[in-house]
């Protein structure tokens, strides 16, 4: 099979068509013809290590359904991968602003379903009064100041918004648009029950209609999705974003593996061009020893943190905060733990997000020797009122093994939790809880590690708010930083709310309410910057480390990867690959 041949799905509904299907799929799945080993340039195979769980893109809240939706279901705009910036994608051109109507109208590209039908500004609206009428989780909220909207021609989308809004550019204008012929009739039949949003998650999808690359032609569970390009996809020879588009590969084949284990060694035996999930280290060194394979290591979008309760004591104090934060040795987690795989964090906002991480936040001793950091953290709760029976430092100055902290009214400190998942859910997480617990008891305080289910900690932390402290994480944060203001806001204070540790400054909130009404970049910057100075000087978080993602592909097939923060599976890779050597 020469490249650059699209394989056709015949029509539905005779027994000569299924087995047509059931030829093509065979091909796909064993990369040739029975009385040939060769593989066909335009099938790109991928390993996923699960299922994914739903079509339903209102539902599709795990990475391997959002994973398949995503070469499907497209927004209006989205970041580009060299500088993370937004530009247009289904829109034709950047939104226009009036500020006297408080208004953005949008443009939309001459654009095709995969039905060959056209992609209006119909659609477009459809998609965001469907979310606002059955208030969808996971996008109601970032409607819910939009007022109005009105189409004054098919390629144009006109907002009305109650205020001006920062995130509505970044966050409402970059999730996805549904054909309104495909869901309307959804969406009809789901308010006629008692529980209409319930009915429509519920709603079965199969063959999703497409606005990407590639269209969903079969998904056989257990196995494999065949997704094959689509021949109406509006990005085809376009630039977006510095970058001419495809696709070049004919044929997207997602196949399903139970484990890594399994996902590596098809990688290995060439059954598939990319595992598309982060691997351990531990497989590095085997997977270097074949040519054909490489691995890449990207920037997370990513936090992982320690919290602490502000509710109760005694973390509610802030010099022990604070000496807690000076015993942490980053260094130390990113060369033992991670080994080398990661980066040391010191802000809520990644250090990839170049243009929002502020570049003052405080480093807590960073760089220092363990001894030296002991004797910071001694001054820090001795200048406040903490005493010991044994110190850990004597009258010559040197560590020596402490015990008997007592807190400033005098009382003993009593013994407190480091909540962590357990090792067989995130071994960097669990590991680090131990290390830090040791750094803790090195200072006197009875810490101790407890490693529990995630469920049960999230439900200990987010629900009951009772725990000392805990190691979270957050795999992939939005590009804007909004999100700094969900997890500090005094009123997210509450059960299941995400201000976990109960962090309350009214100048924060101050700061945060401002930051969503500024427009102008620049100075929301200097709002978010001032956001990240606090937290980093109250400490209800203490950022700690993000890991790398490393991803492994076969480069013997296909070349064109584009990389970009969170990795190359991304749709911006499936719009430039191309096969390495046109096969006979």
């Amino acid at each position: 099979m020469s490249a650059g041949v699209t394989i056709r799905m015949p029509p539905l509904g005779t027994s000569r068509s299924l087995l047509k299907i059931g030829l093509v799929i065979f091909f796909l799945l064993t990369g040739g013809s029975a009385c040939s080993r060769e593989k066909p340039a335009g099938v790109l195979k991928i390993g996923l290590s699960e299922e994914p769980r739903t079509l339903n893109v209102w539902l599709a809240s795990d990475a391997n359904s959002q994973k398949i939706l995503g070469q499907i279901y497209q927004p209006l705009y989205r970041p580009e991968p060299a500088a993370l910036k937004l530009v247009p994608w289904l829109a034709e051109s950047d939104p226009v602003f009036d500020p006297e109507t408080v208004s953005y109208t949008v443009k939309i590209r001459a654009a095709k379903w995969s039905d060959g039908s056209d992609l209006t500004s119909a659609d477009v609206a459809f998609t965001a009064r469907l979310i606002k009428k059955f208030k969808i989780p996971r996008f109601s909220a970032k409607w819910s100041f939009v007022t109005r909207i009105e189409t004054p021609d098919p390629r144009t989308v006109k907002y009305y918004l109650k205020a001006p809004t920062a995130v509505f550019l970044s966050r409402t204008l970059t999730g996805p648009i549904v054909q309104k012929k495909e869901w309307e009739s959804a969406a009809r039949a789901a308010q006629r029950f008692e529980k209409p949003l319930a009915a429509l998650l519920n709603h079965k999808v199969t063959q999703p209609v497409s606005s990407g690359p590639f269209t969903l032609t079969q998904w056989r569970r257990g196995a494999y999705l065949h997704l094959q390009q689509n021949p109406y996809f509006f990005g085809r020879n376009l630039t977006i974003g510095g970058l001419m588009l495809g696709p070049h590969v004919d044929n997207l084949l997602f196949k399903i593996y139970g484990t890594s284990d399994v996902a590596i060694l098809a990688l290995k035996k060439g059954a598939i061009d990319m595992f598309w999930q982060g691997i351990q280290p531990g497989y590095l060194d085997d997977l270097a020893q074949d040519p054909a394979i490489r691995t890449i290591s990207s920037a997370k979008s990513a936090l992982y943190f320690m919290g602490f309760n502000l509710r109760r004591g005694p973390f509610n104090d802030l010099a022990l905060r604070q000496a807690a934060a000076t015993l942490i040795d980053r260094d130390f987690i990113l060369t033992r733990v991670l080994q080398g795989h990661g980066q040391k964090m010191f802000s809520v906002v990644p250090d990839g997000n170049t243009f929002w991480i502020s570049p003052d936040v405080d480093h807590y001793s960073e760089g220092l020797p363990r001894e030296a950091r002991i004797k910071r953290a001694y001054d820090i709760l001795a200048h406040s009122g903490y005493d010991w029976d044994v110190p850990p430092v004597d009258a010559a100055g040197q560590v020596q093994a402490a015990s008997g902290l007592r807190l400033p009214d005098g009382a003993p400190m009593e013994r407190f939790t480091i909540l962590t998942p357990p090792a067989d859910y995130d071994p960097h997480r669990a590991m680090s809880g131990l290390i830090i617990q040791e750094w803790f008891r090195g200072l006197g305080m009875p810490a101790y590690a407890r490693p529990m289910s995630f469920g049960a900690l999230l439900q200990q932390v987010k629900e009951r708010h009772d725990f000392d402290t805990f190691i979270l994480g957050y795999g992939k944060l939005p590009i804007d930083p909004d999100y700094i203001r969900g997890m500090f806001y005094s009123k997210y204070d509450r059960p299941r709310g995400w201000n976990m540790s109960g962090y309350r400054n009214p100048e924060f909130d101050r700061l945060a309410n401002a930051s969503r009404q500024v427009i102008d970049p620049y100075q929301r910057r200097e709002l978010i910057w001032d956001m990240q100075l606090l937290i980093s000087r109250d400490l209800p978080y203490l950022p700690i480390y993000k890991p790398a993602l490393i991803e492994a592909i076969r480069e013997d097939r296909f070349h064109g990867w584009v990389p970009m923060q969170d990795g190359i599976g991304n749709i911006w890779s499936f719009c430039r690959l191309r096969p390495t050597v046109s096969e006979k």
